[in-house]
Formats: C-alpha cells, sequence, structure tokens
C-alpha cells in the first residue's frame, strides 16, 4: 500500500487546511496518509513512507518559519520523494515572494513536481486547484514506482 507522510507548519490554520485536503484526496484513493504538525512532537520515521509532503506558510519577507526550518535539520537528510505545498499572501511582498518558503523547501529537496502555492486559505476556488496538484503528485509518485 501507498503510504505518505503530510508534515505542516501552520499558524492561522490555512496550511493545515490544505494538509487535510490533500490527505482527503490520498484516503479516496486508498493512500495512507499520517498527518503531522510540524513543532507539535517526534517525526514519525520517515523509513515507513513512500513519499514526504511538506507544508509552510511564508513567513516575514519570503522567509521559511523556524520550526519548519528546525523540522529539517532534525528529519537529518533528503527522503527520496519529498513534494511541497505553501500558503501565503500577495498582500505582503507580492508574485515576488508569495510563497517563497515552498519554492525554498522544493529547492532544498530536490522536488521533482512543482509546488503548491494557496493564497492565504483553499476554501472556495482554490479546493479544486489543491485536489488537482494532489492527484497529480499521487500520480507522479505512481509513475516513478511503476
Amino acid at each position: 500500500m501507498v503510504s505518505f507522510l503530510i508534515a505542516y507548519a501552520t499558524y492561522s490554520g490555512n496550511t493545515q487546511e490544505v494538509a487535510e485536503l490533500i490527505q482527503e484526496t490520498f484516503v479516496s484513493r486508498q493512500v495512507d496518509v499520517t498527518l503531522h504538525r510540524i513543532g507539535s512532537g517526534s517525526i514519525p520515521d520517515l523509513a515507513n513512507f513512500g513519499g514526504m509532503i511538506v507544508g509552510s506558510f511564508t513567513w516575514e519577507k519570503g522567509a521559511t518559519p523556524e520550526e519548519v526550518k528546525d523540522f529539517v535539520l532534525d528529519v537529518g537528510y533528503k527522503p527520496a520523494h519529498v513534494y511541497v505545498f505553501g500558503t501565503g499572501d500577495t498582500q505582503f511582498g507580492g508574485d515576488a515572494l508569495f510563497c517563497q518558503a515552498a519554492v525554498k523547501l522544493a529547492e532544498f529537496y530536490h522536488s521533482m513536481y512543482p509546488p503548491l502555492k494557496i493564497e492565504q486559505s483553499p476554501r472556495g476556488t482554490q479546493e479544486p486547484e489543491v485536489v488537482k496538484w494532489a492527484e497529480g503528485v499521487l500520480e507522479h509518485w505512481l509513475h516513478l514506482h511503476a
């Protein structure tokens, strides 16, 4: 069975909403998912998962939050299959800084799939975008393991 860890950091709840929507999409396709809120305890053993999805909001002027940086350091290595999503707000820094934490994480992990960028909450018109991205991640992973 395919299994994924979705690790996310959230303050306002927007990133958690995206994580939960990805989880729902995966579960509806018989994929085992474990949600882990970054900073809420010990990190699940990544050896138990076929892939990892990391979600982060973007802080200040395009920065990655400290707890996400700590998570990366605590993991201690770059797993083979990492996918990234982020939430942000173009009101603070415009398009140039929008979801830069997700962009930086995708580059760091050498993700082979483009990061998902969500403006604030996924509710409403962005929900289908999240579902489409999650389905694409799963198709990408399955293609690599065919």
